[in-house]
């Protein structure tokens, strides 16, 4: 299983456009970047790739990065730096099977995967696969789970991706704060590699308009608002998953310069074997 981060950065990225704050200051000086989020994965023995999200800059990850077209996708939830990159299937894909949650969001009327078929109706190549949640479906030679997980208001999940001949395991929490089911817990456990939501420290909860929330014993806040974890919740849930390794994505420019490039925040272009 080869994993390659095409995206690691929040809905606007890093450097963020216009922005010339020190953190997106340092990463043009260091010529590194967090694009909007996306990962690919390559099973080595089928010579098939697995699509995780589609980032808004779907186009420049694969050029930039030179890693196949896949030959399957998952979408984990409907905000468009997850999904609207689809529109890159235009005239480049000949077909494509789109894996998605059938469960019905309250929020929207509609499941993740009636969303998909219907905002990207005009997509020939495209094929919406309903997906149960919670269980184990084959998918480029690996058994995929999506794992229910908390993103308010809409639903949102991550991702338990296991190669059933080698045993290979990576977890994706997907978009989340600190407070994801215990059934999902489960399911992300015992992963080899972990890419987990980390936006942004938890001092910083101090300047979100609703705080922070999910504080450990010592009052640290392990959810930033309402949506995503904080580097410590992050750190906290990839300890109690006991992973193996961890790597924070979904990561905003707005971490301290000296803060915002070194372990275990990711970058683009990150590649693993497990």
């Amino acid at each position: 299983m080869r994993v390659t981060l095409l995206g690691t950065g929040d809905t606007t990225g890093t450097p963020t456009v216009g922005c010339d704050c020190d953190t997106c200051t340092a990463a043009r000086e260091r010529d590194v970047e967090r694009t909007r989020f996306s990962v690919h994965i390559e099973n080595e023995r089928t010579d098939e790739s697995l699509l995780v999200d589609f980032s808004p800059d779907f186009r420049y990850q694969f050029l930039r990065d030179d890693v196949s077209l896949p030959d399957a996708a998952v979408v984990t939830h409907i905000h468009f730096d997850h999904l609207d990159g689809l529109g890159n299937v235009f005239r480049v894909f000949d077909d494509l099977e789109v894996y998605a949650a059938d469960e019905t969001d309250p929020e929207t009327g509609k499941s993740v995967a009636e969303t998909v078929r219907d905002d990207y109706h005009y997509l020939d190549p495209v094929t919406v696969r309903p997906t149960p949640p919670l269980e184990p479906v084959r998918i480029c030679g690996f058994d995929v789970t999506l794992v229910p997980v908390d993103h308010p208001p809409l639903v949102c999940y991550g991702l338990a991706i296991e190669d059933p001949e080698t045993g290979a395991r990576l977890s994706l929490t997907g978009d989340t704060s600190y407070d994801v089911p215990d059934a999902s817990r489960s399911a992300l456990a015992d992963a080899d590699l972990l890419l987990a939501d980390g936006i942004v420290p938890a001092n910083l909860c101090q300047y979100h308009p609703l705080g922070g929330r999910h504080e450990d014993a010592e009052g640290v806040p392990r959810t930033f608002g309402t949506k995503h974890m904080t580097r410590e919740g992050a750190l906290a849930l990839a300890d109690e998953l006991n992973a193996a390794r961890t790597r924070l994505v979904h990561v905003a420019h707005y971490y301290p310069a000296d803060e915002a490039f070194v372990e275990p925040l990711a970058v683009d272009g990150e590649e693993y074997v497990l």
